[in-house]
C-alpha cells in the first residue's frame, strides 16, 4: 500500500483505497494490474427510514461503482475519492451537495474536505453556497497545494469558506449553480417542517434549550482532523488508515473524532481499537461531559504495509480491514472492491431497546485483495454493545 486519501462530505464521506484500499487508499501514480482496490463509503450516521431505504442503498451503490471505475481507468485514488462524493453529492437523498439540509435562513451551504495519506496535504471549504459538487473545490485546493509555494514565497490556501471559497472554485474552473437549483421537494419541505417546530418552541419554552438545539450542524466535514483523515503507513505507523465521520458536528469537532480512530488503529486489534476509540474517546469523553447524548458514526479503513502483494501472481493480495461504527440510530455504508462484479451495501443500526447516543454498534470485516482474475475473499462480523 503505497499512499492513501481520505475524504469527509457533510454527511456523506467516502473512503478507498488502491493497493490494498477498503475505504479510501491510493497507489502512488496509477491503478496496477493485478493489485486489487477497495472502495468504502457511507450516507450519513442518524436515522435512515426504511421507505427510503432503497435509495440510500442506491447512492452508496453508484458511488462504489463510480470509484472502482476510475481506478481501472487509471485514475489516482485521490480522483476517485473526488468522483465517488460528486455521486453522493448529486443525490437528493444525502445531506451534501444537491438536496442538502437548509440553514435557517433557507439557504444551502456545503462543507467538503479530502485528505492524501501519502503527501499529507489537505484541503477543505465551509459554508459554501452555489457550487453543485464542493468536493471538487476541496479536491481542487488539495492539487494546487501539491504544487508548491505560491509567488513571493506564500503558501497556498488549504481551507477556504464563504464567499472566499465560492469565488476562488470560479477562478480555478469550477462551474457555479444557482443556490435555489440545490433545494429539493424533500429539503424544502424538511426546512419548512423543522422551522414551524422551531416557531412553536420559542413560544413554548424561554428559548434557551432551542438556542443550543439551533447551533448544532454537519459542518465538521471541513475541519482539519473531525470530518476525515488519511494516513499512510511509515516507520512509526505500521498500518495505513483512513477514516471519515458523521453526525452532530459540534461533537466531532470538540473530539477530534477522525484523527483519534485513526491514531487508534495503529494497535494490532482494529475491531477492539475502534470500540475503545468511540467509547473513551467521543461518547465518555471529556469534552463532551455536559452532553446527555453523544451522536456520531465512523468508517475507517487499514492495512498493514507488510502485506503488500509480491510480483507472482500466485502470492495472496494485502488484507484490508474495513469498520463502521455509530452511536445513532443507523448509518448507511456501502462497500466493493475493484474485483466485485457489484457493490455490496448495509444498513447498520442500533440493537432495539438501546439509547441513541449512549450505546454503540460495531460492524465491518476483512477483505483480502487477489489479483484481477482471482475474485476478493470477504469476511463480515458484527458486535453491538451497550453502555451503561
Amino acid at each position: 500500500m503505497e499512499s492513501l486519501q481520505n475524504s469527509a462530505e457533510e454527511q456523506q464521506y467516502t473512503l478507498y483505497k488502491d493497493n490494498s484500499w477498503p475505504n479510501k487508499q491510493e497507489s502512488t501514480n496509477h491503478y496496477k494490474s493485478g493489485v486489487g482496490g477497495f472502495v468504502l463509503v457511507h450516507a450519513g450516521a442518524g436515522y435512515h427510514s426504511e421507505s427510503k431505504a432503497k435509495e440510500y442503498r442506491h447512492a452508496c451503490k453508484r458511488a462504489c461503482q463510480q470509484a472502482v471505475d476510475q481506478l481501472k481507468a487509471g485514475a489516482l485514488a485521490v480522483e476517485a475519492v473526488a468522483a465517488a462524493l460528486v455521486e453522493l453529492e448529486d443525490s437528493p437523498f444525502t445531506n451534501a451537495g444537491m438536496g442538502s439540509n437548509l440553514n435557517l435562513s433557507g439557504e444551502i451551504e456545503c462543507d467538503a474536505s479530502i485528505m492524501d495519506g501519502k503527501s499529507l496535504h489537505y484541503g477543505a471549504v465551509g459554508a459554501i453556497s452555489g457550487i453543485k459538487n464542493p468536493v471538487l473545490v476541496a479536491h481542487r485546493l488539495l492539487s494546487e497545494a501539491q504544487k508548491g509555494k505560491l509567488s513571493a514565497g506564500r503558501i497556498p490556501p488549504c481551507f477556504l469558506v464563504g464567499r472566499g471559497a465560492h469565488d476562488w472554485a470560479i477562478s480555478h474552473g469550477v462551474p457555479p449553480c444557482p443556490s435555489e437549483k440545490m433545494a429539493t421537494k424533500f429539503s424544502l419541505s424538511a426546512y419548512k417542517r423543522n422551522k414551524r417546530k422551531m416557531e412553536l418552541a420559542e413560544k413554548m419554552d424561554t428559548g434557551h434549550n432551542q438556542t443550543k438545539k439551533s447551533r448544532q450542524s454537519s459542518g465538521n466535514a471541513a475541519h482539519y482532523g473531525c470530518g476525515c483523515w488519511a494516513e499512510n503507513a511509515c516507520n512509526m505507523n505500521p498500518y495505513s488508515t483512513a477514516v471519515s465521520t458523521s453526525g452532530c458536528g459540534e461533537h466531532l469537532i470538540r473530539t477530534m473524532l477522525a484523527r483519534e480512530c485513526s491514531a487508534s488503529m495503529q494497535s494490532e486489534d482494529a475491531h477492539q481499537a475502534l470500540l475503545e476509540a468511540m467509547q473513551n474517546k467521543f461518547i465518555s469523553s471529556p469534552f463532551l461531559a455536559n452532553e446527555d447524548r453523544v451522536l456520531g458514526g465512523v468508517i475507517v479503513l487499514r492495512c498493514c504495509r507488510c502485506a503488500e502483494p509480491q510480483s507472482s501472481p500466485n502470492v495472496q493480495g494485502p488484507l484490508v480491514e474495513f469498520l463502521w461504527s455509530h452511536t445513532t440510530e443507523s448509518m448507511c455504508v456501502g462497500y466493493m472492491s475493484a474485483q466485485d462484479s457489484k457493490a455490496k451495501t448495509h444498513i447498520s443500526r442500533l440493537p432495539p431497546g438501546t439509547v441513541p447516543g449512549r450505546s454503540l454498534a460495531i460492524e465491518g470485516g476483512v477483505c483480502r485483495l487477489m489479483s484481477t482474475a482471482s475474485p476478493c475473499a470477504n469476511e463480515f462480523f458484527t458486535l453491538s454493545t451497550t453502555l451503561a
